[in-house]
């Protein structure tokens, strides 16, 4: 019996925003990045128990250095779950693309039991905003259109850094996507979508658009106040957010936060 007939789920972990500095030591905004990283690893691993996969979905690096991507890749061998990443505005693909021994993160395509999960690459060099190139935007459709025709895969789950529709902080209105309307046209056209993964503005959001739902899931480090008009942090915990991808295509999700550790950030930030 296969895995699909089994309806065993497979159980995917969505790491995001991690803002790792070249210095373990580096704070942003008082808050030590790599600290609050290894605690949410730590939680992950008490956790979870059979991972199928992890998808990293940007900012990475504050600082877009190798070392950076290194300490990350080499936690993520210490999960022993294979890990998929795509770059963020604070990101540079060229780095990311150098460390030799995670080569094979930067698949754009993973198809496990009968789901495909498409990864894109929203980042633009120097931008805080993001726009899916039209090499991008024929990746997706290719894929939601190869779909059609393969009995194999019946349900899709595409990822990006850059949020695809506002978030819910009125400073947050032109760091998302520029051409999300080209982005959302094809996803609407395409029956196989299930979910849209994203991360980039640092809060849990769970929510269903035409049929589909859209997961934004908080970073390992600082959180974003949603609601309000100024950019302004939140005292909520770091997090990553668990995926049970089912063979009938629903999806099962949860965020789980640290706990029992105080996190104090730079409240008067005006922004990073």
């Amino acid at each position: 019996m296969t895995r699909v007939q089994a309806d065993i789920p497979l159980r995917v972990v969505q790491i995001t925003d991690s803002h790792l500095f070249r210095d373990p030591s580096a704070a942003l905004l008082k808050l030590n990045t790599q600290n609050s990283f290894e605690l949410v690893l730590e939680l992950l691993q008490h956790k979870e128990r059979a991972i199928d996969l992890i998808l990293a979905t940007g900012d990475i690096a504050q600082d877009a250095s190798m070392e950076a991507y290194v300490r990350f890749g080499a936690a993520m061998e210490r999960i022993g779950a294979p890990f998929y990443w795509i770059p963020g505005n604070h990101d540079r693909r060229a780095v990311m693309e150098k460390v030799v021994a995670h080569k094979d993160a930067f698949i754009n395509l993973v198809k496990v039991g009968n789901w495909q999960i498409i990864m894109l690459d929203s980042s633009i060099v120097g931008e805080v905003h993001g726009n899916l190139s039209p090499g991008e935007l024929q990746h997706l459709e290719s894929c939601l259109q190869a779909a059609q025709s393969d009995p194999a895969i019946e349900h899709s789950l595409v990822c990006l850094h850059h949020n695809p529709v506002p978030g819910s902080a009125l400073w947050m209105d032109g760091i998302g996507l520029l051409n999300q309307d080209e982005f959302l046209a094809i996803v609407d056209r395409y029956s196989t979508v299930r979910g849209v993964v994203y991360g980039h503005i640092h809060q849990e959001l769970d929510f269903l658009r035409e049929g589909v739902r859209y997961f934004c899931t908080p970073s390992t480090c600082i959180q974003f106040k949603p609601e309000v008009e100024d950019f302004a942090l939140d005292d909520v915990s770091p997090a990553y957010r668990w995926f049970d991808l089912h063979s009938d295509g629903s999806i099962s999700s949860g965020v789980e936060r640290v706990t029992g550790h105080i996190f104090d950030v730079d409240h008067s930030s005006t922004g990073y």
